[in-house]
């Protein structure tokens, strides 16, 4: 497993204490309200949690994804949304990092280093949902600019970032169809609406919205690395720091969630003793804390796997699946031993219930997830 450094040991105990003296005490007046949590992202900033993907020379942390996956924890045990709010700007960090021309890194990565740019990737179409094959977001060369038409919805931090992460397609010939598409790096301007946010039943103050292009112009030199219809394969790759990040994410709130329970279960009595001694809390407990560090484990390795710079994909789709299923159940224990406080916004363990869903649902839904381990599972164990 993936042994930290003395440093990023130290930037994860930050993001710790961040979360337990700021964050914790006041969660309640942004998540109640879905208010966007601009004091804490103004903090994020300043620590350093926007640039943990961006290399040194551009003024990033240049952190490991083993780092990187625990500080996404910390952040998540504080409140899902903070994690989040660093998600796709982290993915899209490291694809102009992997991927970018020389002008686009040193173009981007300095601002979204220190927080000043913030980016956020855009892939799922209305009509679409996981199929991105079946993507109609297009854009077409005229003169030395592309235009872009088409949608994307679901699209996190929408508002608030200067650059988008667009995969989009730009050859509508080639088949199969990901062969035609391109990620763009479009900065927000005359040719994109942006909706109002779109009501979530968890994740709330960051907000999600719909994109639409109505030929938009952009310059040819908006194209990822500079080639065209290499941007399937680097949006694949993205994905494997996404679903490392979303697998974070989910132990993050599964520790929230056994944390809770684990002091609840001591506080509250039944029968003249603390209701962990009865039999079928205390089993919950155990079950809860083995599946939390089983999810943190897989997630680890997967976060390994990146840094030693192989192909992770079965490995990012096999934490991210076991977490946040993981996480759904944790959270639906802990409202168990809370009893029906645990039905209570007065305790937070509603809110680790609402917040979990988007982990199996989100970067790729666990059904996709299984097509991915099944696919990679044969691929690497071919019989002939």
């Amino acid at each position: 497993m993936s042994t930290l450094s003395e440093d990023e040991r130290d930037i994860v105990a930050l993001a710790g204490e961040f979360v337990d003296e700021r964050v914790r005490p006041r969660v309640r007046d942004y998540e109640s309200v879905d208010k966007y949590p601009a004091e804490f992202i103004e903090e994020m900033k300043k620590m350093g949690f926007f640039g943990l993907l961006a290399p040194a020379e551009h003024g990033g942390a240049d952190v490991s994804a083993a780092c990187f996956a625990r500080v996404t924890e910390e952040l998540a045990r504080g409140w899902m949304s903070l994690a989040g709010a660093i998600g796709g700007h982290s993915v899209i960090t490291y694809l102009i990092r992997a991927f970018g021309t020389p002008d686009q890194r040193e173009r981007y990565l300095p601002p979204m280093a220190d927080g000043t740019l913030r980016a956020t990737m855009a892939l799922t179409e209305p009509g679409g949902g996981s199929d991105l094959q079946a993507m109609r977001t297009h854009a077409v060369a005229d003169g030395d600019d592309l235009l872009i038409t088409g949608s994307k919805t679901w699209i996190s931090n929408a508002r608030h970032s200067g650059l988008i992460g667009l995969l989009c397609v730009t050859d509508q010939d080639a088949r199969p169809a990901h062969q035609g598409m391109s990620v763009l790096l479009v900065e927000p301007g005359e040719g994109l609406h942006i909706s109002k946010n779109l009501p979530k039943l968890g994740y709330r103050g960051v907000e999600a919205c719909e994109l639409v292009f109505d030929r938009m112009r952009v310059p040819a030199s908006a194209v990822l690395g500079g080639a065209p219809n290499e941007g399937w394969a680097q949006m694949m790759r993205g994905l494997e720091v996404g679903r490392i990040q979303v697998a974070a994410r989910a132990v993050g709130v599964a520790q929230a969630a056994l944390d809770d329970a684990v002091t609840y279960a001591q506080e509250r009595e039944s029968f003249g003793k603390p209701i962990w001694k009865h039999q079928s809390v205390g089993n919950l407990l155990a079950d809860m804390a083995t599946k939390v560090q089983a999810a943190r484990l897989l997630t680890e390795d997967a976060a390994r796997r990146l840094d030693e710079g192989v192909r992770a994909d079965m490995e990012a789709g096999m934490a991210k699946l076991f977490a946040s299923e993981a996480a759904m159940q944790v959270a639906l224990d802990a409202m168990r031993v809370h009893g029906g406080y645990g039905f209570s916004k007065e305790f937070e363990v509603e809110r680790y219930f609402r917040d979990a869903p988007l982990m199996i649902l989100g970067e790729g839904t666990n059904e996709i997830q299984r097509n991915v381990i099944a696919a990679q599972l044969i691929a690497r164990n071919p019989i002939n």
